[in-house]
């Protein structure tokens, strides 16, 4: 038996489809509470595994109210509103949930984010049952390396995949974003149609409405002949959409409407084309930065992050470079048709003591160029930039603790005091002087997990 769930939703219809939704799927729905004081006696009575979260409901207290005292009691719940008013959107993200769906949205979408923040609970609270693929090294052909780290993301790669859920992608440049996405879609159940590639970045302003979703023949001036979008394109299979932060607010709007809709328009135009695609993102910006700052949205940020995957920097796992290195190198050697079969141990002694503010693309291009330049058998040197590692003021820095690190074990010992309590008479939200919600928000951020003690 699957958990139990329960619902707390004011729209009967809206309530009972969700019932026969989740039992469908084999979850035990204890019940459905159209307020929260009613939320609060089945909670009491039933002992909810989850709550399924609406925001507006009867009574004077919100879902959001009811998500304070849910983060009090370490119950996980997930949001599922059609609000997304930008400043009721900021109240949810405080009380840190589980997931948003916006809705309207399909069954299979609710199944796979239950299963996704089934998976971020347990993973914040240290419980995550080993997957018995987890006990052996993982690999996924493209994707080099063996570091803890590298191996993390293979893991989510590979539960994410056949989910056909939205994946957000997240790293810095070079770190290889899209050779993730597409690793995605290779282990899709869409892998045998296309995956389109679009650099959000790349497009004209003027042209973005055209490039995504195509356009009508005299749409507009030099509009000669049809063309088919890149989501028309992708159909039934995967479209990356890199550096998504790029996008302009009226193009966000666009954007949102489709991955809500399940359907496009093509520009002059007025038939409504239903598609099925895939939608991976990725960026190397803070997306939470860029909304804080009205720069994107955040309806469709909650849209896209349902299953968010942090890509490691080179200099994060410097246990791969030498694999990474032979790998470009034996590419590299085969395409050129050059005889080069190895790299020095001095060689290799720079590449791992290297800074890589490039990350991986930077090493690529560094062999790539190498394997041209070398004149024997055997890579024996890089010229490689001064390594900003060194600099002795960033060492001597180094002994001295961050302005957060400070906040973090002052925060940490108010907890102590107050046995994990957070909010409440004693609680460590008291003693600190502080609204509850903005302890929360900054244990989140510190990463202080909840009931610390």
């Amino acid at each position: 038996m699957k958990e139990k769930i329960l619902i707390v939703e004011d729209e009967f219809i809206v309530a009972n489809d969700l019932k026969i939704m989740l039992q469908k799927a084999g979850y035990q729905v204890v019940g459905i509470a159209s307020s929260v004081v009613q939320a609060r006696k089945l909670i009491e009575d039933k002992s909810p595994d989850w709550v399924l979260l609406d925001i507006m409901l009867k009574g004077t207290l919100t879902g959001i109210d009811l998500a304070w005292e849910l983060r009090e009691m370490n119950l996980p719940f997930l949001y599922i509103s059609a609000n997304t008013n930008q400043s009721t959107l900021e109240a949810v993200k405080a009380t840190h949930p589980y997931g948003f769906m916006v809705k309207p949205f399909r069954e299979k979408d609710l199944i796979v984010m239950l299963d996704i923040a089934r998976y971020r609970y347990d993973q914040e609270k240290g419980t995550l049952v080993e997957n018995p693929i987890q006990a052996e090294t993982q690999e996924i052909e493209g994707i080099v390396g063996q570091s803890p780290l590298l191996q993390e993301v293979i893991e989510k790669i590979k539960i994410v995949a056949p989910a056909e859920t939205s994946v957000l992608i997240l790293g810095e440049s070079g770190t290889g974003k899209e050779r993730v996405a597409h690793s995605i879609h290779a282990l899709s159940s869409n892998k045998s149609n296309p995956i389109v590639i679009v650099n959000c970045a790349a497009l004209p302003q003027s042209l973005i409405e055209s490039e995504l979703f195509g356009h009508e023949k005299g749409a507009f001036t030099g509009a000669n002949a049809l063309r088919i979008g890149k989501f028309e394109q992708a159909n039934n299979g995967t479209i990356f959409l890199d550096e998504i932060g790029e996008l302009p607010l009226d193009s966000q709007v666009k954007l949102l409407r489709v991955l809500q809709e399940k359907e496009i328009q093509r520009l002059g135009g007025n038939k409504t084309i239903k598609i099925n695609v895939r939608i991976v993102a990725a960026t190397n910006r803070s997306l939470e930065k860029e909304v804080a700052e009205g720069r994107f949205r955040l309806d469709l940020y909650y849209r896209l992050n349902v299953f968010p995957i942090q890509l490691p920097t080179l200099k994060e796992r410097k246990e791969d470079i030498e694999a990474l290195a032979y790998h470009f190198l034996k590419k590299y050697a085969t395409s050129s048709k050059r005889n080069i079969t190895s790299i020095s141990q001095t060689a290799l002694e720079q590449l791992k003591n290297y800074d890589w503010p490039g990350n991986i693309r930077e090493l690529e291009h560094l062999i790539e160029r190498n394997v041209l330049l070398a004149k024997t058998t055997e890579i024996e040197k890089f010229d490689l930039p001064s390594n900003t590692i060194s600099d002795p003021l960033e060492i001597n820095i180094g002994k001295i603790k961050s302005m957060e690190e400070m906040e973090k074990d002052h925060i940490m010992n108010a907890l102590q005091l107050c046995d994990g309590k957070v909010s409440g008479p004693g609680g460590a939200a008291e003693l600190l002087k502080m609204q509850p919600q903005t302890l929360y928000s900054k244990m989140k951020k510190l990463g202080i997990k909840q009931g610390y003690n």
